[in-house]
C-alpha cells in the first residue's frame, strides 16, 4: 500500500510561483505513472497534470500549459509540482496521486494523498 503526502502549499501573491511536493511510502512511485489534481467542486476533482514512471512523457490540463511543471525523482520517491504565475482562481487544494496507466480521470487512480491547500491572493 503506497502512502502519499503532499506539501508546500500556502499563501502565496498573485503573480508569485508555489512548488509542490508529493513523498511516497509503502512502496516506490516508480511502478506508477503519478499525476496532480486540483478540488474543482466538493465531489470534482480536475486533472491538473501527469508524469510517467520514467519522467519522460508528461501531459497537461490545457488551463496549466506553460505555467506548471510536474517532474518526479524516483529514487527520492517525490514528485513535484512548479506553479508559476499563480492567479486567485486556482485557490484550492491540491492532490497528487498513482496509477499504473495515464488517464486524466480520477477514478483510473489508486492511491491518493491528503491533499495541500493553494491560496493565491490577489
Amino acid at each position: 500500500q503506497v502512502q502519499l503526502v503532499e506539501s508546500g502549499g500556502g499563501v502565496v501573491q498573485a503573480g508569485g510561483s508555489l512548488r509542490l511536493y508529493c513523498v511516497a511510502s509503502g512502496g516506490t512511485i516508480g511502478n506508477y505513472g503519478m499525476s496532480w489534481f486540483r478540488q474543482a467542486s466538493e465531489k470534482e476533482h480536475e486533472f491538473v497534470g501527469y508524469i510517467n514512471w520514467s519522467g519522460g512523457s508528461k501531459q497537461y490540463a490545457e488551463s496549466v500549459e506553460g505555467r506548471f511543471t510536474i517532474s518526479r525523482d524516483n529514487a527520492k520517491n517525490m514528485v513535484y509540482l512548479r506553479m508559476d504565475v499563480l492567479q486567485p482562481k486556482v485557490t484550492t487544494i491540491y492532490y497528487c496521486a498513482a496509477s499504473r496507466m495515464y488517464s486524466r480521470s480520477k477514478d483510473d487512480y489508486l492511491y491518493w494523498g491528503l491533499g495541500t491547500q493553494v491560496t493565491v491572493s490577489s
